[in-house]
């Protein structure tokens, strides 16, 4: 883009492309719907063996599928997306703020797959399986809806995968200023009771085993932060 186009065009740029992001989030959503099978074979997989879940809402599985096909068509188009606003803003940047920027972005997205990843295959199933066996009387029988059940999975996937994002937002807070080195080593344990708090919301299944699965990752995120952050 070039530097030397009036506010106009700049915007005249930027409506370019957020327009071009929304057509590649919606052919990845189109292509996400058509792969039903494929999709929720694939978010059914933590619900374990003899399990099912109840629909009692007659639009409920058709709004789900297209709530779903928007998630993931959105998180497939997202590395495009990005990258088309990275090159909007990149000629005003310099040479050494493009270097951080293009590694601030992989960083970023690398552990947010690598927090819902840890989800989907241990926190998840762990806190479904606890709670979807809980219950307070035998006169309460569990019947786990499919709206339930997404909007955990989904929920959870985002909160671990922001959870990650530890080591990159204290990195950028750093660069502007706001935190150094020394703070961080002073709260630790705060730090440390603070995640063990948001563990332990996030997985109610009350065992110090997935207490622990959670807090460790994200404990030893922190402590990567202190090592990465140079003042």
């Amino acid at each position: 883009m070039p530097e030397n186009l009036s506010f106009w065009d700049h915007l005249d740029e930027l409506r370019k492309v957020l327009l071009r992001s929304l057509c590649a989030w919606i052919v990845c959503s189109l292509a996400a719907f058509c792969c039903k099978d494929w999709l929720f074979a694939f978010l059914m997989r933590p619900l374990g063996e003899g399990q099912t879940l109840i629909n009692i809402d007659v639009t409920a599985q058709f709004v789900t599928h297209l709530q779903v096909s928007l998630c993931c068509g959105f998180v497939v188009a997202l590395p495009l997306i990005v990258w088309w606003l990275y090159g909007f803003v990149a000629p005003a940047l310099y040479q050494n703020e493009k270097r951080y920027s293009v590694t601030f972005m992989l960083c970023s997205v690398l552990l947010f797959v690598a927090g819902v990843a840890l989800n989907y295959l241990l926190i998840f199933p762990l806190s479904f399986r606890f709670l979807s066996m809980y219950q307070v009387s035998p006169l309460v029988v569990n019947q786990i809806s499919l709206g339930s059940y997404i909007s955990m999975l989904l929920v959870l996937s985002v909160m671990m995968g922001l959870l990650f994002e530890v080591p990159v937002l204290t990195w950028l807070l750093s660069k502007l200023g706001i935190l150094r080195r020394e703070h961080l080593k002073r709260y630790r344990g705060h730090v440390f009771v603070g995640i063990l708090i948001i563990a332990a919301v996030i997985t109610p299944t009350g065992d110090p085993f997935t207490l622990m699965l959670v807090t460790l990752p994200v404990y030893l995120l922190y402590e990567l932060s202190i090592l990465i952050i140079q003042t």
